[in-house]
C-alpha cells in the first residue's frame, strides 16, 4: 500500500507540473491582462498615456507575450511556488494564499451542507427508481434527473430568485448576512447572525442540490439495476432471504463500489467553491473572487487557485482509490 501510494505521488507531481504550464500559458495568451483591464477607461479617456500603461506592464511583468516572455514569466512563478510563494494578487492586493485560505471556508460550508443532502436524497430515489423500475416513481425520479443535468445554473438560480426572493419576499437575493444589521458581540448576537447567514443561504444550497442530484440519481439507479441483475441477487431471493435484506444488505454494498469513484471529484467541489452560483447570489466566496480574478486577468491568483483545486483533485483521486480497495476488498493496490 505504501509503494504504491509513493509513486501515484510522484506520478502526481508530473501531472501537476504539466497542469501548471498549460494554466499558465492559457492565462498569457489571453486577450487583455489585469493592466489593460485596470486602466482601459483611462486610456480612452487619455487621463493616462500608453507609456505609462506599459511601464505598469513591465512592473507586473507582463510586457512580455512572446514565446521566452512567458517561459520567463512561468519560471519565476515555478521557483516562487516551490518556495512556498505564490505570489501576491494583482486584484486583491494581498498574498494568494490569504485570499485562498481567508474566503475559502464560506465556499467549504455551502459545499459540503449541499453535498450531504445531495447524498441524502439522490442515493435512496436512485435505489427507489431502480427498485420501481418503470413504475410512476421511476418516471418521476427520471423526469427529476433530467431536470437536474439540463437546467443550467443561472437559469434556476434566476428563477428561484424571481419566486421566492422578489415575489414572494420568502429570502433575500444576495449576500451572507444582512449588510444593515448589526449583532452584538454576545451569544445572543452571534446567534442571531447565525440564523442570519442560513436564512440567506438557503436558496443558494436549494440550487446546488437540485443541481447535482439529478446525475448522482442516474448513477445510483443505473448500479443498482446492473447489481439487481447479477446471479448471486437471484440466489439470495431463492434462499428465502427478504427483499429488504436483499437490496439493502447485498445488492446496495456493491452498489457503493463504483460510487466511491464520485470521491475524487468531491474534494476540489468542496474548497474550491461554485462560481456561477456565488456570482449569481453575491456571495464572496472563493469561487466568486477566482471568477472575477480571471475577468480581470489576475495571473497570481488564477494560477494559485488553480493549482490549489488541481492538488485538491490528485489527493481526491488518490482517497477515491483507497476507499475503493476499502469497498472491495478484491482490488489489490500493492501491486
Amino acid at each position: 500500500m505504501l509503494k504504491y501510494i509513493i509513486k501515484r505521488l510522484l506520478v502526481s507531481l508530473i501531472v501537476l507540473l504539466g497542469v501548471s504550464i498549460l494554466i499558465y500559458t492559457l492565462v498569457r495568451l489571453m486577450p487583455n491582462d489585469y493592466i489593460d483591464n485596470k486602466y482601459r477607461e483611462q486610456l480612452m479617456i487619455g487621463t493616462i498615456s500608453q507609456d505609462q500603461v506599459d511601464a505598469f506592464k513591465a512592473l507586473y511583468g507582463l510586457d512580455d507575450n512572446s514565446f521566452f516572455g512567458i517561459i520567463k514569466g512561468y519560471w519565476n512563478w515555478l521557483t516562487n511556488a516551490l518556495q512556498g510563494q505564490l505570489g501576491d494578487s494583482f486584484k486583491y492586493e494581498k498574498p494568494v494564499q490569504e485570499v485562498i485560505v481567508s474566503n475559502m471556508w464560506t465556499s467549504f460550508a455551502i459545499a459540503l451542507i449541499a453535498t450531504i443532502f445531495q447524498f441524502i436524497i439522490a442515493i435512496p430515489l436512485g435505489i427507489s427508481s431502480a427498485t420501481h423500475q418503470y413504475s410512476i416513481r421511476d418516471y418521476t425520479v427520471t423526469v427529476l434527473t433530467m431536470i437536474g443535468i439540463s437546467l443550467p445554473t443561472y437559469f434556476l438560480a434566476a428563477i428561484v430568485i424571481k419566486i421566492f426572493a422578489v415575489d414572494l419576499g420568502w429570502f433575500p437575493n444576495s449576500g451572507l448576512v444582512d449588510p444593515s444589521a448589526t449583532y452584538p458581540a454576545t451569544f445572543a448576537g452571534w446567534f442571531a447572525k447565525l440564523g442570519d447567514m442560513i436564512h440567506h443561504l438557503i436558496l443558494p444550497i436549494f440550487v446546488s442540490v437540485i443541481l447535482s442530484i439529478g446525475s448522482l440519481m442516474r448513477y445510483t439507479r443505473t448500479n443498482m439495476l446492473e447489481v439487481l441483475n447479477a446471479d448471486y441477487i437471484r440466489t439470495a431471493r431463492a434462499k428465502g432471504l427478504s427483499e429488504k435484506k436483499v437490496i439493502y444488505k447485498h445488492a446496495f454494498r456493491n452498489t457503493l463500489i463504483p460510487l466511491v469513484t464520485i470521491l475524487a471529484g468531491i474534494l476540489p467541489s468542496l474548497f474550491g467553491g461554485m462560481m456561477i452560483t456565488e456570482e449569481v447570489f453575491g456571495i464572496n466566496g472563493i469561487g466568486r473572487l477566482a471568477y472575477n480574478a480571471l475577468q480581470d486577468g489576475d495571473i497570481p491568483f488564477v494560477m494559485g487557485y488553480n493549482m490549489f483545486l488541481a492538488v485538491l483533485t490528485v489527493i481526491g483521486t488518490l482517497l477515491s482509490d483507497l476507499m475503493y480497495s476499502i469497498v472491495d476488498p478484491r482490488v489489490n493496490l500493492s501491486k
